[in-house]
């Protein structure tokens, strides 16, 4: 008799208290040893991202120009433009520049020639090869006026060459220290636009329909309703691209016509992820199970701007210094951002490169009363001040969103406890840049200041940018404060670029033309099954997709 017979004829005898034991200790054997097995088995792998899955974005807005030099007017344009191109430069996740198509670059002594070449085997999503001359296209094309390129004001005295099919030089009349910024722009493909004319450019199907670019995905697809929105834009992993086929097989990004929109869409399931958001929108998904809220730092300040041309109460120094120390920062930090921001009284942030410590202004509501009241503004009916025939009451303009229509109303009622009557004036984002800020028609207006990591505060405060399209929104006229922002767009030297901008906040201190508010956190909202995302900090939001091609849903394991 064979031996597992006798073991079988041995089980069959037992009654059945013996057969239950017997039996229950062949389970749990069998059991350890799968589950050793599988305890081996994982000591002896790991998990690694592979290909497959599908991500869906929701976006608020329609996309209109996927095209490099016209999509910044647009955060559904700069998004999909994104994923879509490549620059010769882009953003690691620290937000520091890195090279994408660029392989290798060198700088002249004097800082005004870069010399640039491209990775070898770069290719269009058609298949044609990333070429110097694609680099100069683009680079044409938006110095060209006729293409009405809002990137051109950067270009202005820059010669751009080639030596070889690979090898770009660019060439500048001054050195400009943020120059590789400018070359994070997304290269167009020359072969697919050199035909179309300057005129018919903004109009060309492929700023929508099939846009041919190099970065990690490719156009698939897109969808309409009945009235030619745009529901749906499809993208398939680019198999080719220069950095690696990306993990995620598909991105889907869906359009909403707002956040309560898009809030729903998330809620329902139509999307996996969002940004930005409002901070309310963000802290209700902040605890809902399977989702992340991934927090990064933005260069971006939001601040009251004064304009004494239109005020006369704001024309005195003291009214905009009394402002600014009556103003409780942190406490606009934990009512409106609930926590999460940086409460700031400079334009200057801790967290960007190269600058001083941010000067502070201490909250001091008894100072601000006393400055004024040394000044000659007194107190009069319903506690409003006055001095002479200037009565302390100004309209404060602010867009019609829910974070800084909530700051605007704390700002009121915190303004009120100096004599200040402040008269809020809510008004839709395109309303508001066409009938007070391009023309300059605001008292005072609550409105941010979005920068780069490595800061160029030229547009936003040098003398020469008041007029539109010029940011300079509070009218700020300084000599020293000119010479030390054209020097700093000169200067490379990190010491030296400290004492300037110190240079510059000390005369910004000196005629308070605004009061700097905070700067909040950005969210990222995402289902938890997209892992990968590794944000710190970045120049805008559309920086979130610097490193999409990293993100991944599957997984496999493999040895150690």
């Amino acid at each position: 008799m064979f031996r597992g017979q006798r073991y079988l004829a041995l089980f069959r005898v037992l009654d059945f208290k013996g057969k239950l034991i017997v039996g229950s200790l062949l389970f749990f054997i069998a059991a350890a040893l799968l589950y050793w097995a599988g305890a081996f088995y994982v000591s002896m792998t790991k998990v690694v991202p592979t290909t497959g899955g599908s991500y869906t974005e929701g976006i608020v807005g329609q996309p209109r120009y996927l095209n490099p030099i016209l999509s910044q007017t647009s955060a559904a344009d700069k998004d999909l433009v994104q994923v879509l191109f490549s620059g010769l430069f882009g953003y690691g996740a620290d937000g520091n520049v890195v090279p994408k198509l660029a392989e290798h670059f060198s700088v002249s002594d004097d800082g005004k020639v870069y010399t640039v070449t491209l990775r070898a085997g770069a290719k269009w999503h058609d298949g044609t090869d990333v070429t110097a001359d694609d680099v100069l296209f683009t680079v044409n094309s938006i110095e060209d006026p006729a293409f009405k390129s809002l990137l051109r004001q950067n270009w202005q005295g820059i010669d751009v060459s080639s030596t070889d099919a690979r090898t770009v030089v660019f060439t500048l009349k001054k050195s400009y220290f943020g120059f590789l910024e400018h070359l994070t722009v997304g290269i167009l493909p020359k072969h697919i636009w050199e035909s179309i004319p300057p005129e018919r450019f903004a109009l060309a199907d492929y700023n929508l329909v099939s846009p041919v670019g190099s970065g990690p995905y490719q156009f698939a697809g897109l969808k309409k309703d009945a009235n030619g929105n745009i529901l749906s834009y499809d993208l398939a992993a680019f198999p080719q691209y220069f950095e690696g086929t990306p993990y995620i097989t598909k991105l889907s990004f869906h359009f909403y016509a707002g956040e309560d929109e898009l809030l729903s869409g998330f809620k329902k399931k139509e999307i996996m992820g969002m940004s930005p958001l409002s901070r309310m929108g963000a802290d209700d998904l902040r605890n809902r199970r399977g989702t992340d809220v991934h927090e990064f730092l933005l260069p971006r300040v939001f601040a009251v701007f004064f304009n004494p041309v239109k005020s006369v109460p704001l024309a005195y120094a003291e009214v905009r210094e009394a402002l600014s120390r009556a103003t409780d920062r942190d406490a606009l930090v934990k009512s409106v951002l609930h926590g999460e921001g940086t409460a700031t009284s400079s334009p200057l942030l801790s967290f960007m490169d190269n600058v001083p410590t941010p000067q502070v202004i201490p909250y001091d509501v008894d100072a601000a009363n006393r400055l004024l009241d040394d000044k000659g503004w007194t107190k009069g009916e319903g506690g409003i001040r006055k001095k002479g025939d200037a009565r302390l009451e100004f309209d404060l303009a602010v867009p019609d969103w829910a974070d800084l229509k909530a700051t605007a109303d704390a700002l009121a009622a915190q303004w009120a406890k100096v004599g200040a009557r402040v008269n809020v004036k809510v008004l839709g984002v395109s309303d508001l840049s066409q009938s007070l800020i391009r023309p300059r028609e605001y008292q005072a207006l609550l409105y941010g200041e979005e920068m780069r990591l490595d800061p160029d505060y030229y547009s936003f405060w040098h003398s020469s940018q008041k007029a539109d399209p010029g940011l300079n929104l509070a009218m700020f006229d300084d000599t020293g404060a000119d010479d030390a922002l054209t020097a700093l767009r000169e200067t490379i030297d990190p010491g030296k670029r400290k004492d300037l901008f110190t240079q510059f906040e000390a005369a910004l201190g000196a005629k308070w033309p605004a009061v700097f508010l905070y700067s909040p956190k950005a969210d990222y909202v995402v289902l938890g099954q997209v892992k990968g995302i590794t944000l710190g900090k970045a120049d805008d939001f559309s920086s979130r997709f610097s490193d999409v091609s990293h993100w991944y849903i599957d997984t496999k394991r493999v040895r150690k």
